[in-house]
């Protein structure tokens, strides 16, 4: 253990979006129990936007996977009192290996997720969040605010606050994760006839399931784009609420504040990826036998009837949704 404070810290997540901003609590921790400590992030270029502006980070060191030997140097010279690898991959392993400091590692639950999801064994019931999780690996206290991302004062939303939007993001990386986007389109439909406007929100995966749904939603406004994460961002602040699926946008409403209806089929709440200290309603299909299938995600229904999914109707999506915006 540290005898005094830690003078400079390395904390590593490679990837993705969501994982990375669920990170923010525990450095907010670390810069809160050590004021006087330098934190640096290591983080792959495409995610580096996520902690760009992050007043309590010092640096951020870049992971290019076809430079590595670089990066372990850098690493080493930088002569860091205390490493944190919230990631604990081969990759993230092998940039510290052999590094004479404390080393602190997130130990994913990674049997517990094989038994709920092979055998339905749920050893998970804590319900413990990603972020304390994380916490507890990098041995630091958690306050009471969510998730964080700091977006420039020159981004321009393209949609105006107080107009009554409904954010609607259809994209998720994996098929088992996606609400039907028919099921989307009938929520928004159903939204702009009770007077709301519609926003499509989503990245550059996102832009035909975007474009599909906005297409069919009367007056709708198709927002996504090649993975601008500050524009994106400055759009979702603007709406009233976000109906989203279990992905990356789900967490970056939840680091601006905005309240959702977050949808999971193939995956869990047990899991730990929920909206963090946000309002929210988290809607599940909770009588199936099959579910969880996937801890992750799947490109297809193991079962071939997804009715994870297909048994969330619009017309509770769309009662639940004006739950949320009512309280």
């Amino acid at each position: 253990m540290i005898q005094n404070h830690p003078k400079k810290i390395a904390v590593s997540r490679l990837s993705s979006l969501g994982d990375l901003l669920l990170t923010t609590p525990v450095i907010r921790g670390l810069k809160q129990q050590y004021p006087n400590s330098e934190i640096d992030f290591v983080v792959k270029k495409q995610y580096a936007d996520v902690l760009k502006f992050n007043p309590n980070i010092s640096n951020i060191i870049v992971y290019d996977p076809g430079n590595v030997s670089s990066i372990k140097d850098e690493i080493k010279n930088n002569g860091y009192d205390l490493i944190i690898d919230l990631q604990n991959n081969y990759r993230s392993r092998s940039l510290i290996k052999n590094i004479n400091t404390e080393i602190r590692r997130f130990h994913k639950p990674s049997i517990k997720k094989f038994l709920l999801v092979r055998f339905k064994i749920n050893l998970l019931r804590e319900l413990k969040t990603i972020p304390q999780m994380y916490a507890e690996a990098a041995d630091v206290q958690l306050d009471e605010i969510g998730l964080e991302l700091f977006i420039p004062d020159n981004i321009t939303p393209q949609i105006e606050k107080g107009k009554n939007f409904i954010g609607l993001c259809p994209g998720s990386k994996h098929f088992t994760k996606c609400w039907p986007k028919e099921y989307f389109i009938e929520l928004g439909n159903s939204l702009s006839e009770k007077g709301f406007n519609i926003a499509v929100i989503g990245g550059r995966d996102d832009i035909s399931i975007c474009g599909y749904v906005s297409d069919r939603i009367k007056g709708s406004i198709n927002l996504s784009n090649e993975n601008d994460l500050f524009q994106t961002a400055a759009n979702i602040i603007q709406c009233k609420a976000v109906v989203c699926n279990d992905s990356g946008l789900m967490h970056v409403s939840a680091a601006v504040g905005i309240p959702m209806i977050a949808i999971f089929g193939s995956t869990v709440k047990e899991f730990g990826f929920v909206p963090y200290h946000v309002r929210n309603l988290l809607l599940e299909n909770n009588s199936l036998s099959c579910r969880p299938c996937s801890h992750i995600g799947l490109s297809e229904c193991p079962q071939k009837h997804f009715k994870c999914m297909k048994e969330i109707s619009p017309n509770s999506v769309l009662e639940n949704l004006l739950k949320v915006i009512s309280i």
